[in-house]
């Protein structure tokens, strides 16, 4: 099947679901370790996303998501708006002059989680939304390499991002305010890495969902 910014309306839609459904926790989360105001700051960049929809359902690819990312960086704020506008911008960039199918989206990806380690200078291992990202850009680039059927491949970028995040519990933050907890952060998810796996997974049911139709 072909994926197409059409489908950018439903993902939109349900990533704010999830992001509302699990507010609470996020909230909980970041004010264990952060500033409390991750979900705040992202709700209010996928709400100025959801507001552009239509204009994004016609476009191709490299202009959906350098739309998105200009949006997200113009409303986010904070290291989060900076970070995922990044993400966008740069997958924007590797996508021209490509026809994004499993195997040119895992290289695109791969890109845009590149750019997002440059900025915020960060890795894997550190206590951030990288924790959920790394482990579903190298999913999809082993997909890519293995030709892993749609159905397969999804299940495998939900539960890397699952278990990416999950992995954060046990970490010491290195970035951000909770590095200034030190060996206190232990114990606590990232609430950006638990929101980057509740986005991914929100966009891997609804591929999921259009691919049975």
């Amino acid at each position: 099947m072909e994926i197409t910014p059409a489908l950018l309306p439903k993902m939109i839609e349900a990533i704010a679901d999830t992001i509302e459904q699990n507010a609470e926790e996020v909230t909980a989360l970041d004010q264990a370790i952060g500033d409390g105001d991750h979900v705040t700051n992202l709700q209010r960049g996928i709400e100025a996303v959801k507001a552009k929809s239509d204009e994004l359902s016609p476009l191709d690819w490299v202009g959906a998501l350098q739309k998105i990312g200009m949006t997200l960086l113009a409303t986010m704020g904070g290291a989060s708006g900076s970070l995922f506008g990044t993400l966008f911008i740069s997958m924007s960039k590797a996508a021209a002059g490509q026809t994004l199918d499993q195997q040119s989206f895992a290289a695109v990806f791969a890109e845009g989680v590149e750019a997002v380690k440059k900025r915020g200078k960060a890795q894997a291992g550190e206590k951030t939304m990288l924790d959920a990202l790394i482990p579903v850009a190298e999913a999809l680039q082993q997909g890519a390499a293995e030709s892993t059927p749609l159905a397969d491949l999804l299940q495998t970028i939900c539960q890397s991002a699952i278990t990416g995040m999950e992995s954060t519990r046990d970490m010491v933050a290195t970035k951000g305010r909770a590095s200034f907890l030190e060996e206190r952060s232990k114990g606590h998810i990232d609430a950006g890495a638990k929101t980057s796996q509740l986005m991914i997974c929100a966009i891997t049911d609804v591929v999921k969902e259009t691919a049975r139709q």
